[in-house]
């Protein structure tokens, strides 16, 4: 009997847990961010693909980019999806892995990101 009502109580935890986490994400998800589709799918996409040397560090870790913003590629998109489709010496061409319209997404997002009021110390 004890331990059946150990598991049920650890089941209706697990429970609680998974639903109050999906209740933040959806949350999170939902809150306003005044961008259009096109924007959150640049945004989605710098996440995945562009995030690991683009975005800031977790735990210290150093990033191999610079962070990006509506001043990247001097504000040009020409340059910036040069840039993504190309690569540059110390970074990777990205024109076999995402489509045309997905870099413009990309461009669309970068372009919406404030720049720091005080830039990050490397």
């Amino acid at each position: 009997m004890r331990v059946t009502l150990c598991m049920s109580w650890a089941a209706l935890a697990l429970v609680a847990f998974v639903n109050v986490g999906f209740v933040n994400r959806a949350a999170a998800e939902a809150a306003p961010d005044n961008l259009n589709e096109t924007q959150r799918h640049g945004r989605q996409l710098l996440a995945q693909s562009c995030g690991v040397c683009h975005l800031p560090a977790a735990l210290n870790a150093r990033t191999y980019g610079p962070p990006l913003n509506k001043n990247a590629g001097g504000g040009d998109d020409d340059i910036m999806r040069q840039y993504i489709t190309d690569g540059t010496p110390r970074m990777p061409a990205f024109k076999h892995y995402l489509k045309p319209n997905e870099i413009d997404d990309i461009i669309a997002y970068v372009r919406t990101v404030p720049v720091p009021a005080n830039p990050p110390a490397r």
